[in-house]
């Protein structure tokens, strides 16, 4: 089974803790009952990623993905958080884990922000310029998983930069 673990940084504000409980709680209803979802913070808050994580295998899981739920990738989720997480995995050496990106620059993210601002989009970046890499200079690499063109370019193996 798998499982899935959101890791925010934590605070000293419970309501930003606890806002983290609703989102697991969002991704448990969409991903349904053969997933696992849980919740932890990296430091600040319980629980901790050792609980969530523990959490996660006691709750059936066999994978365990861990998703840094922050925008960009900082220290926390490139360095602190896939470190914290394979040290409490060593207690679990029948269970497999990954460390995911965070979120970065992705078009559901644009959305919202539209959303948010009470602004239509009129373009929509999936159906259009497939090819498209939202760095002004192209690096093919600031825009992670929303950058088409790389994933554009390794198909045809042409470089647009």
């Amino acid at each position: 089974m798998k499982g899935v673990l959101i890791v925010d940084h934590g605070s000293r504000k419970r309501e930003a803790n606890d806002m983290l409980r609703c989102m697991a709680n969002l991704i448990q209803t969409m991903a349904g009952p053969d997933v696992v979802v849980r919740y932890a913070h990296m430091e600040l808050a319980d629980p901790d990623i050792v609980a969530g994580f523990t959490s996660c295998v006691e709750g059936g899981a066999s994978e365990v993905i861990v998703f840094p739920y922050m925008l960009s990738p900082g220290r926390h989720s490139t360095s602190d958080i896939p470190r914290m997480v394979g040290d409490v995995a060593k207690n679990f050496p029948n269970v497999t884990f990954a460390v995911t990106p965070a979120f970065g620059v992705h078009e559901k993210l644009a959305e919202l922000v539209l959303l948010r601002a009470g602004v239509e989009p009129v373009f929509d970046p999936v159906a259009k310029e497939g090819d498209r890499c939202w760095d002004p200079q192209c690096s093919e690499s600031l825009c992670g998983d929303a950058c088409r063109a790389k994933t554009s370019n390794a198909v045809t193996g042409s470089s647009r930069a």
